[in-house]
């Protein structure tokens, strides 16, 4: 789908290879550190670094065929997330991360994040 100069616009969602309606923007973290800078009264002394989960996240659209039952209970998926610009996030033993599913009845539309350990960018 995408060519040298498509970047943005498209985006497909799958779990588990089950695909799903994306109404609205998706975003993604990799995994990867957090950096904190260690100060002390007498200057900088480095920085410490720990872990973070990684992430992806999209507004869906609630079709009758979709369970949000099955997204709140979601763990251990595999999530892929496709971009225009041919890039592939894909998130690994991934499970439905914050508060439960909300649905808005006005537009059939949901957030929904999901977090791993496992989160990478494939081309």
């Amino acid at each position: 789908m995408a060519t040298n100069n498509l970047i943005a616009g498209f985006a497909f969602i799958t779990i588990d290879g089950t695909s799903y309606a994306i109404a609205g923007e998706g975003t993604y973290r990799i995994s990867t550190n957090k950096r904190e800078t260690l100060i002390g009264q007498d200057g900088v002394h480095g920085y410490s670094e720990t872990p973070t989960a990684g992430m992806i996240s999209w507004q869906g659209r609630d079709s009758g065929a979709l369970s949000i039952t099955d997204l709140n209970d979601a763990v251990d998926v595999t999530v892929q997330l496709e971009l225009a610009n041919g890039k592939n996030v894909i998130a690994r033993n991934a499970w439905r991360a914050g508060d439960p599913v909300e649905v808005s009845s006005e537009n059939a539309t949901f957030n929904v994040v999901f977090e791993s350990a496992d989160v990478k960018e494939v081309k």
